[in-house]
């Protein structure tokens, strides 16, 4: 729904909000507003909309109905159950610089969501992406769009990957990906990061997989300074190093020569031991005519001297046959 903005008078505050024009905010928490607020006023330069009932951002939301274009530069809309965002929903905001989306439930995020925001240098979406959503977010970040990013934080959403394709059309400095679902980082990613040497990474509590598919990435870590949190990445595969450092790891132990290697040689072990088997086998085919004779002769041994034993027996266990023997 299309929610035309109507700009306050400089005494005027939102219903059910709290002003302080000496710092230029406007707080509206908690209130369970379905809606974003209509009446924002001209000298606000921070809306904070936080603990409300807003399902989705519309295009247009902000912009006002006289043409007048607010002057906000902090937008926080965190935890409002917000799902979509619909193209050119920030329209009107031309000056805004921190766009915080953190702790919403989003399933749709429009190719133009982000547009008209040139001027953005902090967007966080933590906690709010879910899975329709993240796919659709590397499309949402427009590097020729968002060409001014300084800082992107994509914590807690289960990303696999890091969602965008190419870091050199941002301005990054700062890629949080804290709490993910990341196992590994790609060849290709690991390459752009060596480019963009200005981006600090942060990356800990994610699920890396410390196999040979880590190996660009591991000697990422250990030759560059980017990834921020580096002595906070563990291992959580396979089980033989669950828990342990990435840092502290060996060469040998990504190395994917020596891991196909030694693959390699228990299958040739396997293969060996599997026709030592049948030639024993073979072996013992051939030949089982004179062992059938052989353990034949043991048989027969073996009657003859349990006769025996058998015999002594009842002589000791019969006084008059002992007497007899005597």
């Amino acid at each position: 729904m299309f929610v035309c903005q109507h700009v306050l008078s400089e005494d005027e505050c939102p219903l059910s909000c709290i002003c302080a024009r000496d710092s230029g905010t406007v707080t509206c928490r908690d209130n369970e507003d379905t809606q974003l607020p209509g009446d924002i006023p001209a000298w606000a330069t921070t809306l904070i909309l936080r603990g409300n009932n807003i399902s989705t951002l519309p295009g247009g939301g902000f912009s006002s109905n006289n043409g007048t274009k607010l002057e906000l530069m902090t937008l926080s809309l965190s935890h409002n159950g917000i799902m979509v965002i619909e193209a050119d929903a920030f329209t009107g905001l031309p000056r805004l610089r921190l766009l915080d989306l953190s702790h919403n439930r989003l399933v749709y995020i429009s190719d133009r969501a982000f547009h008209s925001l040139q001027e953005l240098r902090s967007l966080y979406l933590n906690d709010s992406l879910l899975a329709p959503a993240v796919a659709q977010l590397s499309n949402a970040l427009h590097g020729d769009i968002l060409c001014n990013l300084h800082r992107l934080e994509l914590s807690g959403n289960r990303l696999k990957t890091i969602p965008i394709s190419r870091l050199d059309a941002f301005n990054l400095h700062t890629l949080v990906l804290t709490n993910n679902s990341i196992e590994s980082i790609g060849k290709e990613d690991v390459s752009s990061l060596y480019r963009q040497k200005q981006v600090g990474v942060y990356l800990s509590l994610n699920p890396f997989r410390c196999n040979c598919e880590l190996e660009s990435f591991y000697f990422w870590l250990k030759n560059s300074s980017q990834c921020v949190d580096a002595a906070r990445l563990l291992c959580a595969e396979p089980d033989a190093k669950k828990g342990i450092p990435i840092e502290w790891l060996r060469g040998e132990d990504v190395d994917c020569l020596n891991e196909n290697l030694e693959a390699v040689s228990y299958v040739f072990l396997g293969i060996v031991l599997a026709l030592i088997g049948i030639v024993f086998l073979m072996v013992l085919y051939l030949n089982r005519g004179g062992i059938k004779r052989w353990l034949n002769n043991i048989r027969d041994a073996c009657r003859d001297q349990m006769e025996v034993y058998h015999y002594r027996y009842e002589q000791d266990s019969d006084p008059r046959l002992a007497n007899v023997a005597v």
